[in-house]
């Protein structure tokens, strides 16, 4: 497939950044990591992991603007162009040497997403997408997966863990939709989830508590692979409420009926 520049600049930095991760993966039990609250780890990989994605970013377009998980908002001289980046989702898998994390990286124009890289180094898969363009994973292009009845679906969720999140919530809309379901997962890796729903391997997904760079590339993957994407209540608003719920277009329908009930 044929990438636009910026794309390409997005995908070399993700890369670079996947092949630091990867070695620190190869030796896990040797880094240093100090806590930022209740199971919330982060990581000298992590650190890392961000820099090069940094410099990268900033040496290709210095006037972009940037949000990144751990250094927060950094203005830049164009305000119509940011990255929001997270260099390493799935710290938690990634610190229990579990190969489901990522370097995630997404363009937003004018409030906007218009370009994002999902970069999984330990399975050596990249997602990549562009707005209009479609989505791509390893350069084959990507579509949702078209099955229209819950009860042959795979979906995907998040699951509050110690100090975080909604519990009660989150038993209550996994009691409405398990027994309607194939199967539910929890991978612990939200950018992934999004694009393993944009590539057809969950059927649905849905979760709460979400940041910006949690979702921003894959939201963009979702929608270019022809699926359709919301946050819980159906609007645009993903980033503000921070959910979001995404499939096909029935699966998404299904999906939100059943997570309004939950709601009562």
């Amino acid at each position: 497939m044929a990438r636009s520049a910026i794309l390409n600049v997005m995908v070399q930095a993700a890369i670079k950044a996947g092949r630091s991760l990867a070695r620190d993966f190869g030796e896990v039990e040797n880094l240093q990591v100090s806590r930022k609250g209740p199971s919330d780890f982060v990581s000298a990989a992590d650190h890392n992991a961000e820099k090069i994605v940094r410099t990268e970013l900033q040496k290709a377009r210095p006037g972009y603007g940037l949000l990144m998980e751990e250094s927060g908002t950094i203005e830049g001289d164009d305000p119509q162009h940011r990255w929001i980046v997270d260099p390493l989702d799935g710290t938690t898998n990634f610190l229990h040497g579990i190969p489901i994390f990522n370097v995630s990286i997404a363009l937003e124009r004018e409030g906007t997403i218009v370009a994002g890289v999902i970069y999984n180094p330990a399975m050596d898969e990249l997602y990549t997408a562009e707005r209009g363009q479609g989505a791509f994973l390893n350069d084959r292009r990507l579509r949702v997966a078209a099955r229209k009845s819950l009860p042959d679906c795979v979906i995907g969720t998040g699951i509050p863990f110690l100090g975080v999140g909604d519990h009660a919530r989150s038993l209550k809309e996994i009691r409405h939709v398990m027994g309607e379901v194939a199967g539910l997962r929890r991978c612990g890796a939200a950018a992934l989830d999004l694009a393993w729903t944009a590539a057809g391997r969950f059927d649905g997904y849905w979760e709460h508590g979400l940041s910006p760079w949690d979702m921003a590339a894959g939201l963009l993957m979702v929608r270019e692979a022809g699926g359709y994407v919301s946050d819980i209540n159906g609007g645009n608003n993903m980033f503000e409420s921070r959910s979001i719920v995404a499939g096909n277009e029935q699966i998404h329908g299904q999906l939100r009926k059943l997570l309004a009930n939950a709601r009562g």
